[in-house]
């Protein structure tokens, strides 16, 4: 049975580069444009792993990260942030909201499949 990936980004075109890798490498994606319709989707179901952006409109990544984890269904969802963002401060931030792992945008498809499959077993 294929895992389903959440992805937050504010950007569609990255929205769709992450849907064409997830895609091909088996997984089933849903997608959410910022952090507060991150949190909607969120109350429809459960997805095995959520890829995040940081820096997004109406709640950034490290809110929505905060935001899952205050959930008892899915606290325990790892959650990897993928970002331009690679400062220690902001990686140390968002270890401290949550999050399981952080990818420096631009993304090596194989390496972001990796790092799924790795959080996801």
């Amino acid at each position: 049975m294929s895992k389903t990936i959440l992805t937050v980004d504010d950007s569609r075109t990255m929205r769709d580069m992450l849907r064409m890798a997830l895609t091909d490498a088996g997984f089933n994606v849903l997608q959410a444009e910022d952090g507060e319709h991150g949190l909607e989707v969120l109350r429809e179901g459960a997805p095995d792993v959520i890829v995040t952006d940081i820096n997004m409109p109406r709640l950034d990544g490290y809110g929505f990260i905060a935001g899952v984890r205050a959930s008892p269904v899915h606290r325990a969802i790892p959650i990897l942030v993928l970002s331009t963002e690679s400062s220690p401060e902001k990686k140390l931030r968002a270890r401290e909201a949550g999050a399981s792992g952080w990818i420096v945008k631009p993304f090596s498809p194989d390496k972001l499949v990796a790092a799924i499959r790795r959080v996801a077993a």
